[in-house]
């Protein structure tokens, strides 16, 4: 019998749709899978059994009553903890969250019902997004399917380690500062941020509201693409969605790499980074020469300020946005109190993890009263000096090609002990969450540990087709997930 749970999503689309296989069956694989390897990896926060296979026979029921049950039927998707799913718990990977259930689906989850995704589960996660290596979850630590002693990368690790280890072919994350395109580096998968604007944010919990988006990782680039056009588009319960038309992804997967011009920045291949990180991206590089492209050196000269500039302006919203966490309304409340500014002290004290309360005091200082004008304006700046590259740069070349991380997957506890370590895991992807463009991380290569590298695509504001059109030509040229699979979990 086929290992159902090994297919792409787009595989085992084909197969519900043409009815070799049921809905129930597809699901019934992926939570057999699941139940095989998730004590060793970590993943999820909940699985939603009874509540997956009850939805997979509704699709597997409209489908014999004739009827499309939508673009997505009968395929399970997990979700990261930080979205907002009706009447289950959404911790945020926060002791503060623990006993939060939302009255409310994000309008992604209503999207993706409508199409007929099959709600599978709820992914662990760094806590309120903020980490590089999903250790800062309040609850268990994620391990990578390819070496079960190393991270899965952050914040949304419990994602792509589900869709690494075929748990689900498709979850969603969330990216502030790389937080999708990262883990897919370290978990060998495809991840994609998405524009700033391009998918609605309503009913994701916020960590830094300038900078996050909701994104996808599959299995496979047209994975990506079948579930962008599906949560794409304008909300008007998202004030920050644009009204932008919305491209048929998976018509344009075949437009190829031919005649685009690609542009590789020089600041993004500094003496710091792993050879073997650089020596993959350059072969790819070569690749798209062979495949038409035409491939440049670029400069984008604010570079270096990119990772200060994030975290002064992260932290600042982060610090604004979990201001509401004081144990009055809901979450979590310390007892023993005897006044109300001890309340907040404790259950704020007790409710956060470590790095919450590094970036909540951070954030407050650079916004506290004569430093305001030193840091958060400067950064604000900055910022705009770093958009500016990547507008001249969109005036020379069409895409932008970059390794997605410095390193491959790292060791646990190897960074926990120096934070600005770990805040440079981010250093290649957290200037795009600031200027506010598309960019994917596709797996190329494996290390000589047998660990999987990442390069990054990116694309001007609103150009995911392009984008996705041009991943997927170097997807077919690379061939990585049929050379290369997890062996941490081979029996």
């Amino acid at each position: 019998m086929r290992e159902l749970f090994r297919l792409t999503g787009s595989e085992q689309l084909s197969l519900i749709r043409s009815r070799e296989i049921s809905a129930e069956e597809a699901t019934r694989a992926c939570l057999a899978r699941m139940e095989a390897v998730e004590p060793r990896v970590l993943a999820f926060r909940c699985v939603l059994r009874d509540a997956a296979l009850s939805d997979a026979r509704a699709i597997d029921a409209a489908f014999s009553r004739g009827e499309d049950p939508g673009p997505l039927a009968g395929l399970p998707i997990a979700i990261k903890d930080v979205i907002c799913l009706a009447g289950h718990p959404t911790t945020c990977g926060s002791r503060t969250l623990g006993g939060f259930i939302p009255a409310f689906d994000a309008t992604v989850i209503e999207r993706l019902r409508n199409a007929g995704a099959v709600l599978f589960g709820k992914t662990n996660m760094d806590e309120f997004a903020m980490g590089s290596s999903t250790e800062n979850s309040a609850y268990e630590k994620t391990r990578n399917p390819w070496d079960l002693g190393r991270v899965p990368g952050g914040s949304s690790g419990g994602s792509a380690a589900a869709v690494a280890a075929d748990m689900v072919p498709l979850a969603l994350g969330s990216d502030t500062g790389g937080s999708i395109r990262q883990p897919a580096a370290f978990c060998g998968v495809p991840g994609l941020k998405t524009t700033y604007g391009r998918v609605s944010r309503f009913g994701l919990v916020a960590f830094a509201s300038s900078l996050d988006q909701i994104g996808p990782f599959g299995k496979s680039v047209e994975d990506i693409a079948r579930s962008l056009a599906v949560i794409a588009g304008q909300d008007p319960h998202d004030s920050t969605s644009a009204s932008v038309p919305v491209p048929d992804y998976v018509e344009e997967l075949s437009r190829g790499l031919a005649p685009l011009r690609i542009g590789v920045p020089r600041e993004y291949f500094p003496r710091g980074l792993d050879s073997q990180v650089g020596d993959a991206v350059r072969f790819v590089l070569d690749r798209a020469r062979a495949l038409g492209a035409r491939v440049e050196e670029i400069s984008l000269p604010h570079t270096d300020y990119a990772i200060p500039t994030y975290y002064i302006l992260a932290t600042a919203e982060a610090s604004s946005n979990l201001a509401r966490y004081d144990g009055v309304r809901y979450g979590f409340r310390a007892a023993g109190a005897k006044d109300l500014a001890e309340m907040y002290r404790r259950s704020r004290s007790a409710g956060f993890g470590k790095e919450v309360r590094r970036r909540i005091m951070l954030g407050t200082y650079v916004l506290s009263s004569g430093y305001y004008d030193a840091y958060y304006l400067k950064a604000q700046k900055v910022r705009t000096l770093l958009r500016n590259d990547f507008v001249e740069a969109f005036q020379q070349v069409d895409l932008i090609i970059t390794p997605t991380t410095p390193s491959v997957a790292f060791r646990f506890g190897e960074k926990t002990e120096d934070p600005l370590q770990m805040y440079l895991s981010d250093i290649f992807t957290a200037t795009i969450n600031l200027v506010g463009i598309p960019a994917l991380s596709l797996p190329c290569a494996l290390s000589r540990e047998g660990l999987p590298i990442g390069l990054q695509v990116v694309g001007p504001p609103f150009g995911e087709a392009r984008l996705l059109s041009a991943a997927a030509a170097l997807e077919s040229d690379l061939n990585f997930r049929a050379r290369h699979r997890p062996k941490a979990l081979d029996p």
